[in-house]
């Protein structure tokens, strides 16, 4: 069973997902139907990684229940602005072959338009409707944070953001946790699985390097989302709820950060 978070809505979401970046058509649904029969509840999807049909066979194929899952999909800059995001999701619904989503993100802040604060009351507005039970962003700082609090009158219930323990993103994870927002990790192992630190860690518990660091996102209360499209590594990467990691083991991998990656904070990040 996957612990799951509580959303500052009401909602919950569970910790560890499927991360669906850059696996399309059959590849994309076999792996879908893969993650949910050893256990995946949570798969996440976006407009931009043109696979929303492919995610939705793949649910489909799997014979588990709507209800039992949580689908995120994200809409990008092209429905950004005025009502645009209806038109967004309303596609995003067809191609996956549902009635709703759990969590909808405006994908990017895309600062430089100032259209993030309408398309949020668009979003406000697809929840109200029923068309999404939770709503969201992707890769907002704290300052695009602000101006929704400041301006809208809802909270994002989770933020979206590249994180690993390379790049712990310190600042935002904070200022998500003093605004009740959960912070989900894109990329949550990438770069640092031939680590010597990870390895040495991995090493000492019996346990494969994916896992550590999948075990440091759910100790720090984070969700992550490893992607992958095996079902071998699918299922290692759940199997991270039957051990802990240390206080010596958390401090090793918190000597890790990096800072901010590059180009992670550009408009069009690929995630």
């Amino acid at each position: 069973m996957i612990p799951s978070l509580s959303l500052n809505d009401g909602n919950s979401i569970p910790q560890i997902g499927l991360g669906t970046y850059g696996l399309w058509n059959e590849e994309g649904a076999a792996a879908v139907d893969a993650a949910i029969s050893l256990g995946y509840r949570h798969i996440d999807t976006a407009v931009r990684y043109e696979n929303e049909q492919a995610v939705g066979e793949g649910i489909r194929r799997s014979g588990v229940d709507r209800a039992e899952l949580f689908v995120t999909t994200k809409l990008d800059g092209e429905f950004q602005g005025d009502d645009r995001a209806v038109a967004g999701l309303a596609g995003s619904l067809e191609r996956l072959g549902m009635d709703y989503v759990d969590l909808l993100l405006i994908h990017w802040p895309l600062p430089k338009r100032g259209e993030f604060v309408s398309t949020w009351r668009t979003f406000e507005r697809l929840k109200a409707e029923g068309l999404t039970r939770s709503i969201g962003v992707s890769n907002f700082k704290p300052s695009h944070l602000e101006v929704l609090r400041e301006q809208t009158d809802s909270v994002p219930a989770v933020n979206q953001i590249e994180l690993s323990p390379v790049v712990t993103r310190a600042e935002q994870r904070a200022y998500d946790e003093a605004h009740g927002i959960v912070t989900e990790s894109w990329t949550p192992i990438k770069g640092v699985l031939r680590d010597p630190v990870i390895e040495s860690i991995a090493n000492r518990l019996g346990k494969t390097p994916a896992q550590v660091v999948l075990r440091w996102h759910v100790q720090n209360g984070l969700v992550a989302i490893p992607k992958s499209s095996d079902p071998d590594r699918m299922a290692t990467n759940l199997a991270v709820f039957d051990f802990e990691l240390d206080d010596a083991a958390l401090a090793e991998i918190a000597a890790l950060d990096r800072g901010p990656s590059a180009g992670v904070d550009s408009d069009h990040s690929g995630h």
